[in-house]
């Protein structure tokens, strides 16, 4: 008897099996965003999946609907471009940390400052996971990395804080852990009616875990022990330290008028 994959539907079978190393969370963050569109109810021909570059980028490359692997630190902006041209697509940005808050951050805030009605997810391994480990913008001051070898000197983006104060109307962080919390935020994300950030902490044993010294398994641990759940949390507390804890949940979810509703009212009043 065959036996099928439950998310058959979803997935390009014949791109399995896929290349995130054992112990990334990426393909967990992965399943979670497929079980939010399939429970969502939405024909699959309503949505579309754009990514930049990076190990979480290949994410559009596995997705059985219309997406897009673009080039890197530019997913938002396609993203754009196809909510501009077809309003009534659900447009996910499936793509990490390195992508969209290094050389993407400019596109990340205009995105959120204007409120374009799509829904980004961040996995957030804290680090350049594909191209050699290099400190990214997400990198936990002290920790290792290829270009930081005694430790990182900066501070890094608390990305919640960031992603509302550029006027994100939904925001919200989990770990790949927190699967199901992942799946059902993503379908509040997909209801909401403006720019939704999820930001999904995962581990990268490769790049990050072996020069800090961190197995995946222990990363998992920090996830279950270290993490605490506080929907509506003050965004100044998000700075993610396990030592004292790290908080997670479901943080803004308020309504604004969304870029299309805006561009409609000024230049459809115009046209008529």
């Amino acid at each position: 008897m065959t036996i099928q994959h439950p998310m058959e539907d979803l997935i390009r079978m014949d791109r399995i099996p896929h290349i995130w190393c054992s112990g990334c969370g990426t393909g967990s963050v992965f399943m979670a965003c497929l079980t939010a569109i399939k429970e969502s109810g939405i024909p699959y021909d309503e949505f579309a999946m754009v990514s930049g570059i990076g190990c979480s980028g290949r994410g559009a490359g596995y997705i059985n609907i219309d997406s897009f692997h673009t080039t890197h630190g530019r997913a938002i902006p396609f993203a754009t471009g196809i909510k501009m041209a077809k309003p009534d697509m659900n447009v996910i940005v499936f793509s990490g940390d390195g992508d969209l808050f290094a050389i993407g951050g400019n596109h990340f805030i205009h995105a959120a400052r204007r409120n374009m009605d799509i829904t980004v997810i961040c996995v957030n391994n804290l680090i350049y996971g594909m191209t050699g480990g290099q400190m990214a913008a997400t990198t936990p001051h002290g920790a290792k990395s290829s270009t930081s070898a005694a430790g990182n000197p900066e501070t890094p983006f608390n990305l919640p804080l960031l992603a509302y104060a550029a006027g994100a109307s939904f925001v919200a962080r989990w770990t790949m852990l927190h699967s199901r919390d992942v799946a059902d935020a993503i379908q509040l994300a997909l209801n909401n009616r403006g720019f939704s950030f999820i930001e999904v902490l995962s581990p990268c044993p490769i790049n990050y875990g072996r020069r800090n010294k961190e197995k995946a398994l222990a990363t998992l641990k920090n996830y279950h022990d270290n993490t605490i759940i506080k929907n509506n949390a003050d965004l100044f507390e998000l700075d993610i330290d396990f030592k004292r804890g790290v908080v997670l949940g479901n943080f803004i979810n308020k309504e604004r008028p969304c870029h299309d509703e805006q561009y409609g009212k000024i230049y459809h009043a115009e046209a008529g």
